[in-house]
Formats: C-alpha cells, structure tokens, sequence
C-alpha cells in the first residue's frame, strides 16, 4: 500500500504595529522561526519487494512483468527461483501463453520445499488452470486433484474448496457432471463465501433441470457478486426456464446497462431479443 505523505501547513504570523503605553515606539514584529518542513524529515519509501514489483508491473505491462521475472531468475537456484517462477507464470498467462505458464507454475511447485504443502497447492492450481485455459482439462484436472489433495493434507480446507471449483471446471469439460456436482458441493461447504462456486453450481443445476436448485444457488451468488454480469446473466436463463419473463428481462437488462459492450452484454441483448418487447413496460 502506497501511503501518501501529507505536507503540514507552516503558520503565517503577519507584522502587527501597536503603539505601547506612554506613547512608546511601535513594537517591532517578533520573529518566529519557522521549522524545516516535516517533508525534508521524512525518509523516502523503501523499494518495493520483488514480490510487489511484478504485481506492479503485472497490473500494466505483462510483458515488461515477464523480463522483469526472466531477470529476476537468472543465477537463482532451488527454492529461491520459486517467487519469480511464479511471477513469470503469472506474466506468461496474462499474455495467453498457457502452455510456457503451466511449466513455469509447475517448476516453481516443485521447487517449493515439502514443508510448505499449501504453497505446493496453490501453485499446483495455477498450473491445472493454466492447462484448463489450454483447452487440456484431463491434464489439468491431474494437477488439480493433486493439489487438492496437497490442500487437504495442509489442513487448508478453504484452499482445497476453491482448488474443487476448478476441478468441477475441468469436470464439466469432460462431460463428468454427476462428479462436478460432488466437487461444487465440497466447494460450497468448504469455500463458502467464494461465488464463483454458487454461479457454477447453479449454472450446473440448471442443465440438469435441477431449476429451484438452481434458483437458490444464483441468489447466493447474487448476494456474494451483487455487481458480476455473468450472475445476472445466469439469474436471467435460470428465471426464463422457470417461467417467470418478467425477472429474467430485469437480469438481463441489468447486465446490459451494467456492462455495456462487454460479450457478456450481447448475450444478454440477444437473449432479451428473443424474449421480445416487454408486454407490460412499467413506465419507471
């Protein structure tokens, strides 16, 4: 966090002319020093860790965040290449590359010492995401059991919930959906506040006609990413299904305003297309 350093306000003490008792001279103007600004005082901000400097860079050029994690490897053995394997990763998927970021996750999981299981994990996720990105979902889900079973031998069952939602991704993928809907539900009870585990779990009750479900899924995912186009985009489909036109024309638009432009926004738009002109506009 970049704290903003506020510069204090020197007080300014004009002259002022009095005349004295007994008609004495105009008293002459005191002189008070002024002190040094507190700025000069104040020492300059550390540099910023590695670790800060990628994310930094990652936020606006993943390219300069990919030379600067190159850089940073080099002459680095074991696990001191394991930080900037992961920013390199990180960089190479900002940049699509999901083939060179998978490797790149994957060396820095093995680099990682095995006392630290939960790192393991995580890096073992980003590398079964990288591959699921690749269109690789068996691959990927490989790596994604294993690190769920990293995660749960960490005793980090949030962990573990979160890496399910990838491994019901790659489940779905692989038209395993009776296996997705087991990991969503490990991800709702052990990730409970994660809302991408309650949109896919009511995308996925939805397709199996599960609608009421599906129903009260989307609306805990609604609570959890009030502003998320995609929910709105699902409470819309979900609502049409069900019968009720009315509410999925209020999701629907509400994406649309929400994310103007956004491919999100056109299925939206192209869904309300369909449905037609509303047959009772409110006037509001």
């Amino acid at each position: 966090m970049i704290l903003s350093i506020l510069l204090p306000l020197l007080a300014q003490v004009g002259p002022s002319v009095g005349v004295g008792a007994g008609g004495s001279l105009p008293q002459a103007p005191l002189e008070i020093p002024r002190k040094k600004s507190e700025a000069a005082q104040v020492a300059p901000p550390a540099p910023l860790s590695p670790a800060a400097q990628c994310r930094k860079l990652l936020a606006g050029n993943a390219a300069e965040a990919q030379a600067y994690a190159e850089k940073w490897l080099k002459d680095l053995k074991g696990s001191a290449r394991v930080e900037p394997g992961q920013c390199l990763g990180m960089a190479l998927a900002a940049q699509g590359q999901w083939d060179e970021a998978e490797a790149a996750f994957t060396e820095a999981r093995e680099l990682t010492p095995a006392n630290e299981p939960a790192n393991r994990a995580r890096l073992g996720g980003m590398a079964g995401n990288a591959l699921l990105a690749a269109g690789k979902a068996e691959a990927g889900l490989a790596l994604l059991d294993r690190a769920h079973g990293e995660a749960l031998g960490a005793g980090n069952p949030r962990l573990a919930g979160e890496i399910s939602i990838d491994r019901a991704r790659a489940l779905v993928a692989l038209k395993r959906d009776g296996d997705a809907a087991t990991a969503l539900a490990t991800a709702r009870t052990n990730a409970a506040d994660n809302g991408q585990g309650w949109l896919l779990s009511a995308t996925l009750s939805r397709r199996q006609g599960k609608l009421a479900e599906a129903q009260q899924q989307i609306q805990v995912a609604a609570q959890l990413m009030p502003l998320d186009p995609e929910v709105g985009l699902e409470a819309g489909v979900i609502a049409v299904l069900a019968g009720n036109d009315g509410a999925a024309r209020r999701s629907w638009l509400s994406v649309v305003r929400a994310a103007p432009g956004s491919e999100t926004a056109r299925t939206a738009q192209s869904y309300l297309d369909q449905l037609g002109p509303d047959p009772a506009p409110s006037g509001r």
